[in-house]
């Protein structure tokens, strides 16, 4: 019997692009939003058919997918649900905080059950600079909204070492997302990509240097904790019970099947994606990435995660144990506190999260 799936689903359209984004979105007129959108259906239902699997995450990401509306998305949804089939789905939506008429009842009632709203900061001169078009009053409003509508698992985007961030401010973003009771936190570093206007303009943009991204990290970190959210993740932090069922998928190394341009899937052994191209989704054409799910994929992804990598799930998966060198190479890190290590079970500590890409090279060598 096949495992459930998880389905990610690209809705590439965005009214303005953020000067530090690199997901691929367009502008579009409501023509352009319907086509997709029909396409995106035929090839749920392509992939439905083909693949015969249930899915247990369904995954709206963008882009902004609440530009083209609860109604759109409900169709789409209920394509996803009828080809594939919902097994106790988690089904989130990201939502940007400036649409002020969505309707957030339309997508309660017709099974939507996680919202995730990019908030990035409680602090409109930081907003500003981020170009993001909504100001906290409006954050403030899609929050209550949601609750409103019956919404009890939401989760807040929120960036870290952004220009003109200070630790005051960062507590102001982290207080007000406390005092909104969400149940989720994606707390990020800025990333500063590559063809981005921010990559354009980095000189000027007065960022932390490393020894400061590092102490604001480690700052919201302390603060989201003393404010009960569990970091699970190299970047994400939750009340109990309320992961994003979802990304633990990707973290797992567990399958999933993305559509739209852009999208990546792993699906049955074999990674393949999406160019960023319209006329390549449309087409059906996708780019072979490769096998996946070997045993050093499943190292690296789960050490991403606090709760690290147990030898009893690598045994379930692959029917060995852990090799011993992995073990051995941990144990030189556990000295300088990066790394906490036993006879079953590695993870990072919250210094080695921070330098997770370099710990995990070091332990896979």
């Amino acid at each position: 019997m096949n495992h459930p799936t998880g389905l990610y689903l690209h809705i590439p359209f965005c009214a303005g692009k953020c000067p530090y984004c690199d997901f691929y979105s367009v502008n579009a007129d409501e023509r352009s939003i319907d086509r997709y959108v029909n396409a995106l259906c035929k090839s749920i239902e392509h992939y439905g058919t083909m693949l015969n699997r249930k899915a247990d995450t369904v995954y709206f990401g963008g882009g902004t997918p609440s530009l083209i509306g609860a109604k759109r998305l409900s169709a789409v949804k209920a394509a996803a649900e009828e080809f594939f089939g919902f097994d106790n789905a988690e089904i989130t939506v990201e939502v940007n905080p400036s649409k002020q008429d969505f309707d957030f009842e339309l997508l309660h009632k017709n099974g939507f059950n996680r919202i995730s709203i990019g908030l990035q900061s409680a602090n409109d001169n930081e907003l500003h600079l981020l170009s993001r078009q909504h100001d906290i009053r409006q954050a403030d409003r899609c929050i209550t909204s949601a609750q409103a509508a019956g919404f009890d698992n939401i989760s807040l985007d929120l960036m870290i070492a952004t220009p003109q961030q200070t630790k005051d401010s960062l507590m102001r973003s982290i207080e007000f997302c406390a005092e909104h009771n969400v149940q989720h936190i994606s707390a990020y570093l800025l990333k500063v990509e590559e063809g981005t206007p921010y990559c354009q303009i980095r000189s000027s943009l007065n960022l932390p240097n490393d020894d400061e991204q590092a102490e604001m990290y480690l700052f919201a970190c302390e603060k989201l904790t003393e404010y009960g959210f569990h970091q699970y993740e190299i970047s994400n932090f939750s009340k109990p019970g309320f992961e994003s069922r979802h990304n633990l998928k990707y973290w797992h190394d567990e399958e999933y099947l993305g559509l739209g341009p852009s999208a990546h899937s792993f699906v049955n052994g074999k990674r393949f994606y999406y160019e960023r191209s319209f006329d390549a989704f449309y087409s059906g054409k996708t780019v072979d990435d490769g096998t996946g799910g070997d045993t050093e994929e499943w190292i690296l992804l789960g050490l991403r995660l606090s709760e690290g990598i147990q030898n009893s799930r690598f045994k379930e998966r692959f029917h060995t144990d852990i090799p011993k060198k992995y073990f051995e190479r941990a144990k030189s890190l556990e000295k300088i506190g990066l790394v906490t290590v036993s006879n079953e079970h590695i993870s990072l500590t919250e210094k080695g999260l921070l330098v997770s890409n370099a710990v995990i090279a070091q332990i896979l060598d």
